[in-house]
């Protein structure tokens, strides 16, 4: 993927996942087409994630670290946007997917066990989606071949959501493959995350 092409994914991510936080903070319940779309949203970060942290000199700790901080930034405001502290924000569920691929990278089994089989329950999508980052890192550093992993999280990944709207992500990554003039943004990402759950969670509560 280009790095062009990987900022439009995750543009295209970002839009799917305000939609989906808008209807799930003000209580909308389903809404067709958004509510659908909702679910490309987490499945292309976590790939393009992957990606990123597959390519060779590529540093899972800084990026592990990053996301933890982000993350208890954002936990105030994903507690009151979604009125509960479980699960943790996602942005904590890729950090453990970031930490997972440093503990494989440095050979600590332990830690990597604990982090893809204990962590998960008490993160934001789970058991998939902390594997989904790993199956897919596994699959961007080998560079390509059969993705058999990565399906396999994708179906758990659809079981979770209850629906199959997340496979729709797959497709969508051959975008990412266009090599555009989009400039990466990095820390804007984490930034957009916190401030629009605390603004949804405002305007819920003016609201109410």
């Amino acid at each position: 993927m280009t790095s062009g092409g990987r900022e439009l994914l995750k543009w295209i991510a970002l839009v799917l996942m305000t939609g989906d936080h808008v209807l799930t903070v003000f209580g909308l319940g389903y809404v067709p087409v958004v509510s659908e779309l909702g679910r490309i949203a987490f499945p292309v970060f976590a790939l393009v994630m992957a990606y990123n942290l597959g390519q060779l000199g590529a540093d899972a700790g800084k990026s592990a670290r990053r996301l933890v901080l982000w993350g208890l930034i954002a936990t105030p405001a994903a507690t009151l946007a979604f009125g509960q502290i479980l699960p943790l924000n996602v942005l904590l569920t890729f950090a453990a997917g970031a930490a997972g691929i440093l503990a494989l990278e440095r050979r600590q089994w332990v830690l990597a066990a604990l982090l893809a089989l204990v962590a998960p329950v008490a993160l934001d999508y789970a058991w998939p989606g902390v594997w989904l980052v790993l199956a897919g890192w596994g699959w961007y550093r080998g560079q390509g071949g059969q993705p058999w992993l990565v399906w396999g999280c994708m179906g758990l990944l659809c079981l979770y959501n209850g629906n199959a709207w997340a496979l729709l992500a797959i497709p969508l990554l051959r975008l990412g493959h266009f090599d555009v003039a989009i400039p990466r943004l990095g820390r804007v990402f984490y930034g957009y995350y916190v401030a629009h759950l605390a603004v949804l969670s405002l305007g819920a509560t003016l609201l109410s």
